[in-house]
């Protein structure tokens, strides 16, 4: 290994032997660099590292604490690299995202709190007179909305791993088209619908209902996302197999 390498794996077996814990102060450069058997500039490196990594944290004057080790902050870099990824590479994000969301959903339709439940219907009713106009002004604003119900579901699973990924993931999967023409606003409504239906399903807490109505929504936004670069590819043959009990679903919401 690299020197690097040795700091990294050195201040990573503190941590997991419990020498040093979230919220510790590292020790000070002479004694850590010694007690790990590298120079002090490849300390320095290593550490940076670990800072972008999001395990450790500088205070200017203070000095190097371990962070919080939150799952949202160490899983944060993700994001970076979700944005590096090609138009083919997110569509298989897409489908990491039909595999996270619908799990979260029925999570969230067991834990989920009052008050994000009222957070969760003032975000879709801010934007349903935008959604439902005779005409789509402001996209932008339609998918930040539809990306922040996404987030609040995320976050009612209550589980800070299976959020941060979705984060992650949420409005980077795809990119939506620019163009407003009559076939992205009639997904924009599709999407709406299919938001408030989990809407319900939630409130309901049902979680069985709340896991098929993302499920479906996801495919939907994927065939959507698939249609609009031309390169639709059937998810099986004749279609998903989830959609018609997803419809079922719909017509008994």
């Amino acid at each position: 290994m690299s020197q690097t390498d040795v700091v990294l794996q050195g201040i990573k077996a503190m941590i997991t032997g419990g020498h040093l814990k979230a919220g510790s102060l590292l020790p000070i450069e002479k004694d850590l660099s010694e007690s790990l058997g590298v120079s002090r500039g490849a300390l320095r490196e290593g550490v940076r590292a670990l800072c972008i990594m999001g395990v450790l944290e500088t205070r200017r004057g203070v000095g190097t604490f371990v962070t919080s080790l939150d799952s949202r902050l160490l899983l944060a870099p993700m994001g970076f690299m979700i944005d590096l990824q090609t138009p083919e590479q997110r569509r298989h994000l897409q489908a990491v995202r039909r595999v996270l969301e619908p799990e979260a959903a029925a999570r969230a339709a067991l834990m989920i709190t009052p008050e994000q439940l009222a957070e969760a219907t003032a975000v879709l009713e801010m934007i349903r007179s935008h959604v439902f106009a005779d005409q789509l002004t402001d996209q932008d604003a339609i998918t930040e909305a539809h990306g922040a119900f996404h987030r609040i579901v995320a976050r009612a699973s209550d589980n800070g791993a299976l959020t941060a990924l979705i984060d992650a993931l949420t409005d980077r999967a795809f990119t939506a088209p620019a163009a407003i023409d009559e076939h992205h606003v009639a997904q924009a409504r599709r999407a709406h619908e299919g938001h408030t239906a989990i809407l319900d399903a939630l409130r309901r807490r049902d979680p069985d209902r709340a896991r098929l109505l993302m499920s479906h929504h996801l495919l939907t936004i994927e065939d959507h996302a698939s249609e609009a670069s031309g390169s639709l590819v059937p998810i099986a043959e004749g279609g998903s197999m989830a959609s018609p009990l997803a419809e079922m679903a719909l017509s008994d919401a």
